[in-house]
């Protein structure tokens, strides 16, 4: 479904990924675990185009994406809920969630029953329904999370990129969005997720890697991870 082979990309002359490659399978939850500086942000920025890889290969459901600009990305099924939220404010949570879905307005994505897929994200964010009407900034920091998540489904995508669902959240709100991502699982929505919360992130995954300084050290599926003492002494000793 999401490939990437040999990823090189960074910020002018920085070279943050030096050569990473990972698989996303249809239906998985792939998540990228690593300490601060690794490279998580840039790998999904690097994925979804907002920033152009220097080299190697990503295809998504087998069509090469990488260097694309963000919007054919999205056309072709990406969708990406990036860390730090970046709702649009001034607008309603139903017209957040409205824009998700712009793609499928202007037939770059199969339009399919969009006011069905409205009620079940609210079905599913059911803190969202509540407030369905109040502007998005207004919203609490683990709403507006919430939204964000709630409006990259709103593509009808083929990947989610989740990066960092749990930021600046209070633990009680975490549980919630880590609740909500094995509900969007169980429903068949393929993820891949970038999480500071290692070991909330290997729980739910099917799949892991490991990045460290822009390399990729070890990978597998989430349960061998979970029982790797390398991998437990450095993030999951103080995981959630």
């Amino acid at each position: 479904m999401l490939k990437i082979q040999n990823l090189h990309a960074g910020y002018g002359k920085v070279e943050v990924l030096q050569g990473i490659s990972m698989e996303v399978q249809r239906g998985q939850v792939v998540t990228l675990i690593g300490s601060n500086g690794a490279g998580k942000t840039t790998t999904m920025r690097a994925v979804s185009g907002m920033i152009k890889p220097s080299a190697g290969e990503i295809t998504l459901a087998g069509q090469r994406i990488d260097g694309r600009e963000s919007y054919h990305i999205a056309r072709l099924g990406l969708a990406h809920s990036p860390e730090g939220r970046r709702v649009f404010a001034t607008m309603t949570v139903t017209d957040n969630l409205r824009l998700g879905a712009f793609p499928r307005y202007t037939g770059a994505r199969p339009k399919g029953d969009i006011e069905a897929d409205l009620q079940r994200a609210m079905d599913l964010f059911p803190r969202l329904k509540e407030r369905s009407l109040q502007l998005a900034g207004t919203l609490s920091g683990g709403e507006q999370q919430m939204l964000a998540m709630a409006r990259a489904t709103m593509l009808n995508p083929e990947v989610v990129l989740l990066d960092e669902p749990s930021m600046g959240l209070a633990p009680i709100l975490v549980d919630e969005v880590f609740r909500i991502i094995g509900r969007l699982k169980e429903q068949g929505v393929t993820m891949l997720l970038v999480e500071q919360f290692a070991a909330a992130a290997l729980a739910v995954a099917d799949y892991g890697y490991v990045l460290e300084n822009g390399r990729i050290s070890v990978h597998g599926p989430a349960a061998q991870l979970r029982d790797d003492p390398a991998v437990q002494a450095a993030y999951l000793g103080g995981g959630h």
